[in-house]
């Protein structure tokens, strides 16, 4: 029978259990998430536990993230059955604080972490001061747990870059591991928003897989031939509104020039209904 596992809704309870975890001579790992857990945010909890004694996940919809126009109301919250997988997974311990509790002057923080210029382009256009949530809430989470790891999906790409590059800048004592995204048996990428696709829209929302599928397929052609490719599957899904499409070098995040050799990190943005969808992957341009 699954052991129970620890509720911690206070900083005060987080700190405390995470302290008799550290007495005990435990590494710990922090997974953190905004709840309605999927497969792919199971497989992080997986990975946390082959690189730590002490799973600690988190589930927090971090209203900073969310502009005025974004899905915070709309974004799905499954408390009850989030802590059950969690149980079955065996993690040791849940935190799950209140708004007020993580930014106790009306919801949210006058000091942030700011994520720099890269925090302003694709995502960050789309989204303004989306990554400075995302930064200033991972440097909170980090700072509360003190985990030696901590575990994020590749789907979200431009922000895995950015927290590994706010852990580089700031010193922070902590490894961050990143995990492949999971896919639907179709080559849908798992997103907790998926939940709210109608059925049609979730049919067109296979757009996103196969322009990247697309892309894959002409890389030895250069970075023009995959925006290209990519781009007419996406155009061909009338069901589909792109916000963008890019080719960047992983290494730096910038945009990869025509003439770029190596890895190349395809990017996508889109709407599918009232819903949006992003997805990513790499390739070899040789």
């Amino acid at each position: 029978m699954p052991e129970p596992i620890q509720s911690l809704t206070t900083v005060d309870d987080a700190r405390a259990f995470v302290a008799a975890e550290r007495a005990a001579g435990r590494r710990i790992a922090l997974v953190p998430t905004m709840g309605a857990l999927h497969e792919g945010h199971l497989e992080l909890v997986r990975t946390a536990r082959e690189h730590a004694d002490t799973v600690v996940a988190s589930v927090f919809v971090n209203p900073m993230q969310f502009g005025a126009n974004e899905d915070l109301d709309r974004y799905p919250r499954t408390p009850e059955t989030d802590t059950a997988q969690l149980i079955v997974l065996g993690a040791e311990a849940l935190f799950m604080p209140e708004v007020e509790e993580m930014y106790p002057d009306g919801g949210r923080s006058e000091t942030l972490v700011t994520a720099g210029r890269l925090g302003g382009v694709l995502e960050g256009s789309s989204r303004p001061g989306h990554f400075d949530g995302v930064l200033t809430v991972v440097t909170k989470l980090l700072s509360i747990i003190t985990p030696d790891v901590a575990v994020f999906g590749e789907k979200d790409a431009q922000q895995l870059f950015l927290v590994r590059r706010m852990v580089r800048d700031l010193n922070l004592p902590v490894r961050i591991i990143g995990v492949p995204t999971v896919r639907e048996p179709d080559g849908l990428a798992l997103s907790s928003r998926n939940r709210l696709l109608r059925p049609a829209e979730r049919t067109d929302a296979l757009a996103l897989s196969r322009a990247l599928e697309a892309a894959g397929a002409v890389a030895a052609e250069g970075v023009q031939a995959m925006l290209a490719a990519a781009r007419a599957v996406l155009e061909r899904e009338p069901g589909v509104e792109l916000d963008y499409l890019a080719v960047v070098d992983p290494a730096t995040f910038l945009f990869a020039p025509d003439d770029h050799r190596g890895p190349a990190q395809v990017l996508v943005a889109a709407r599918v209904g009232s819903v949006r969808l992003i997805d990513n992957a790499v390739f070899a341009i040789a």
